[in-house]
């Protein structure tokens, strides 16, 4: 399993976007805490959480469950926005918020509880092919151009985490996606969202979650 020993990580409360280990995220970073926040990373361990918040309110409660990501790419604008790229690291469990003197926020985060640091196994060849099967009945609802031989090229875990990424669902959706614990478990729930959605009035643009 992962590491017992908490962390203490700045946070970027972000809804509907989803960092996995060893996935990619690009995030264009404007707000004066925020570049504030990517500055004292960049200066230190070069980490960032990723976490959803629960609601839209000034200072946002949060899930319980983020990832912890490594900036590996970054690019200062004139106007002093960044233009970043996290690597997912590890998910974590919020033990509790800090009080803290910098305009950003910060929590004490325990990665004990998952594996993230091991290759995930493969699927099986019938949910592989449920999953593109399900997916390319998704993008054609949603209007969505594929390149689906590049998608064919894509390991498992890419390509499970890149649908979890981009696909348009709630934000508790996507949380129950990132807490799944496994590739296979998380295949599963995207087909079952993946099918739910597409079944809605309004197809799968319309609103709707199965949590």
């Amino acid at each position: 399993m992962g590491r017992a020993v908490p962390i203490r990580v700045p946070i970027f409360p972000l809804a509907g976007a989803l960092l996995f280990p060893r996935a990619q995220l690009p995030l264009h970073i404007f707000e004066q805490r925020y570049r504030a926040m990517v500055r004292d990373a960049l200066a230190s361990d070069r980490l960032i959480a990723m976490i959803q918040p629960k609601d839209e309110t000034t200072v946002p409660r949060l899930f319980e469950v983020g990832c912890i990501g490594r900036i590996i790419a970054s690019e200062e604008l004139e106007d002093g926005r960044f233009n970043i790229v996290l690597a997912g690291v590890s998910r974590f469990r919020l033990i509790e918020e800090i009080q803290v003197s910098t305009s950003y926020r910060q929590v004490d985060a325990d990665r004990s509880g998952f594996d993230d640091d091991a290759e995930p196994d493969p699927l099986g060849i019938a949910q592989r092919a449920e999953l593109e099967r399900e997916a390319r009945r998704y993008a054609d609802a949603l209007g969505y151009g594929v390149d689906w031989e590049a998608v064919a090229r894509l390991d498992d875990e890419m390509l499970v985490n890149g649908i979890a990424q981009i696909a348009p669902l709630d934000a508790g959706s996507k949380q129950a996606l990132l807490e799944v614990a496994d590739i296979a478990g998380r295949a599963d729930l995207l087909v079952q969202f993946m099918q739910f959605q597409r079944m809605l009035p309004g197809g799968a643009d319309g609103p709707g979650t199965l949590q």
